[in-house]
């Protein structure tokens, strides 16, 4: 077998997996080998569990050879982000308080993905408590971008994005609060999805805002996104705020046929501010679907003028509370960059808090009705390309701008509404990638996976890889 196993999708190494030409056991070594000698560079590990894995790897072998094969990530073996928790496994969310918290269960992720064969070799890095956009962590020291290793991976899944990108791990999950799957796919030049909210169950996820929060696949294609949703996607009771909906099958949703679609096109946000070089290459894309049969129709939003200051309200507000007891007992034990957003937290009035939920209620209200009218939206997943780690700002068409304003300016929305969102990859600026976003209606995931997968068959980013693979 080839020694580029690391470069191969979940599509790729399934059949060779089925077909029993590949050994879960040799894939697995192949993939801990390979994320251990990169840790120095990237440093997206948190924890690798390399016995565990190679054991659970001759496991699954044996399911395999015995003709028991469970689907398409039976044998692919994975890390996750170290908010997700792991039965008698420490889950530190990159944080000093929680550096030694053990959890007695797994999440429900989890539960879902073991039993789909999936072999685990590690838990990810991420920006600490999920809180934050550059994955710059004071505790377990910066993730590197795999595209260039002097710059942020985007957060907070940044360990799970860069893990991907580089292939440290086949595929991953993220967790998403206000763009936190979507900024790091966007950077890293891999796929994705923010599902809709209540369709994969966060039981076992150490939250942030609650009812901001979703759980997502990270992956290197459409396909991959898709049979890791159709494993985690589902009700449970254990979460209060998953939602009873029949789940589908998404990957036979993949035709890569937009004949029709029709394309909705919001300038005033989604095109405002917008790089001139990444807004070349989201309309570069959405030009490609139209020479496919999709038409493009431009649309109005007016509440989303709000959408920044609901966002921050209700993601503040939330975050306090759930670390407030923490922020007053040992403050010093925060990095320096969340510490203080959670102090700003515990400023909003419940008056702010509530009249945040009236401009949110207002902004779905409004997507429900474009999407009368369309069938997605799209935009830049990023309005910038991701920035030098240690830099407070981002370059936009020339000028310094805020790094945090504008990096969850886009993706904000889809949370407020809770809306699925996708993210996929869609060119390069300064030989670092761009991603081009994709919302649909409410639990049509399967809907905005094809439009994605459309994009992506036109290979806009030429089959080009991270540079780090030359490094090695």
């Amino acid at each position: 077998m080839t020694t580029d196993l690391h470069l191969k999708s979940v599509e790729e190494l399934a059949p060779l997996l089925e077909a029993k030409k590949l050994s879960p056991v040799e894939l697995t070594k192949s993939i801990l080998d390979f994320a251990e000698e990169s840790q120095p560079k990237i440093n997206a590990y948190m924890a690798f569990y390399r016995e565990e894995a190679l054991a659970q790897a001759q496991i699954v072998e044996k399911e395999i050879l015995n003709g028991q094969y469970r689907g398409m990530y039976h044998g692919i073996p994975m890390a996750l982000k170290d908010n997700l928790y792991f039965k008698d496994k420490i889950t530190t969310m990159s944080s000093k308080i929680h550096k030694d918290f053990v959890s007695g269960y797994d999440a429900t992720v989890v539960e879902k993905l073991r039993d789909a064969g999936v072999i685990f070799t590690g838990k990810l890095s991420m920006h600490e408590y999920a809180w934050g956009i550059t994955n710059n962590n004071p505790h377990y020291g910066p993730v590197r971008n795999p595209w260039n290793l002097e710059k942020i991976p985007g957060g907070s899944s940044g360990g799970s994005g860069a893990a991907v990108a580089a292939g440290a791990s086949v595929a991953s999950l993220g967790t998403d609060t206000a763009g936190s799957i979507r900024i790091p796919s966007s950077a890293c030049g891999i796929v994705g999805l923010k599902p809709t909210h209540g369709r994969v169950s966060k039981y076992g996820c150490y939250p942030l805002a609650w009812s901001l929060d979703h759980i997502g696949p990270m992956t290197k294609t459409v396909k991959d996104a898709a049979g890791m949703l159709e494993i985690i996607a589902g009700f449970d009771h254990r979460d209060p705020t998953c939602v009873d909906v029949k789940t589908e099958s998404y990957s036979q949703q993949i035709t890569g046929d937009v004949k029709g679609l029709v394309i909705g096109i919001n300038e005033d946000y989604f095109f405002n501010r917008v790089d001139s070089d990444v807004e070349k290459a989201v309309r570069a894309s959405i030009q490609s679907l139209v020479d496919q049969g999709a038409k493009v129709e431009t649309v109005r939003i007016p509440s989303l003028q709000y959408a920044e200051w609901a966002e921050l309200v209700t993601s503040l507000s939330e975050a306090a509370a759930i670390h407030h007891s923490d922020l007053q007992s040992r403050p010093q034990d925060f990095g320096d960059d969340i510490r203080l957003l959670f102090e700003l937290g515990e400023l909003p009035s419940a008056v702010d808090y509530l009249q945040a939920q009236q401009v949110r209620r207002q902004i779905k209200q409004e997507f429900s009705q474009i999407f009368n009218q369309v069938d997605v939206l799209i935009s830049p997943t990023l309005p910038v390309v991701a920035s030098t780690i240690g830099d407070n700002f981002a370059t936009l068409n020339g000028e310094k701008v805020d790094l945090i304003d504008n990096i969850i300016r886009f993706t904000g929305p889809s949370n407020l509404t809770g809306l699925p969102a996708l993210s996929v990859p869609c060119g390069f600026k300064d030989n670092l990638p761009v991603g081009l976003q994709i919302i649909g209606p409410a639990f049509k995931e399967g809907l905005i996976l094809n439009v994605g997968y459309a994009i992506e068959q036109t290979n806009p980013l030429k089959n080009k890889k991270p540079n780090i693979f030359a490094n090695l």
